[in-house]
């Protein structure tokens, strides 16, 4: 018997979506750019284009031991990691919120920019703050692009709103609605 990888495209049902995925959150969480292959066996190749990239832990705006595109599972302040183990790192997160994210919304299978941008939401709030988000629950009822719509509700940290969480759900919802019926 063999043991198949699980990939990003083969859990939310979209090679687009992965690779979405692939080059959204780097956007969203490091404000870097890259370019994204996925093959259709879903192996992935990341390239950096440009922008910064954090491969030493730092404190996000709560205060999190964080580093590569997000990453805090695991970092501690001092930490260092090269360009390839921020990449499988990210890959590892990405599979882990999208089993999450699937697992309580299988309706967003195969629904390759409302997947993606479900995927990124829940990578910035938990699998867990998604699966009891009112987007969830407008999801779950086929009410798409007012689960898209309700993106917004999720623009604070530490209590406040945050302009860079205000326009990062802008361009969520933004991928989320793509394809939907006006």
């Amino acid at each position: 018997m063999t043991n198949k990888r699980k990939t990003l495209a083969g859990i939310i049902g979209s090679i687009v979506g992965a690779a979405l995925l692939f080059v959204a959150i780097p956007a969203e969480e490091s404000g870097r750019t890259v370019d994204a292959k996925v093959a259709t066996d879903g192996a992935v190749t990341l390239r950096h284009i440009a922008g910064p990239q954090y491969l030493k832990a730092y404190l996000d705006i709560v205060q999190v031991p964080t580093a590569c595109d997000g990453i805090t599972k695991g970092v501690r302040i001092g930490m260092r990691f090269t360009e390839a183990q921020c990449a499988a790192k990210l890959e590892d997160a990405l599979i882990v919120h999208a089993e999450g994210v699937i697992a309580c919304v299988p309706g967003l299978y195969g629904r390759p920019n409302q997947a993606a941008a479900a995927v990124s939401l829940a990578y910035n709030i938990g699998v867990a703050g998604f699966c009891r988000s009112t987007a969830a629950r407008r999801f779950k009822a086929g009410q798409w692009r007012a689960g898209c719509d309700a993106f917004a509700m999720w623009n604070r940290a530490g209590g406040r709103v945050v302009p860079g969480l205000v326009n990062r759900r802008k361009r969520e919802r933004a991928m989320c609605i793509t394809g939907l019926a006006a």
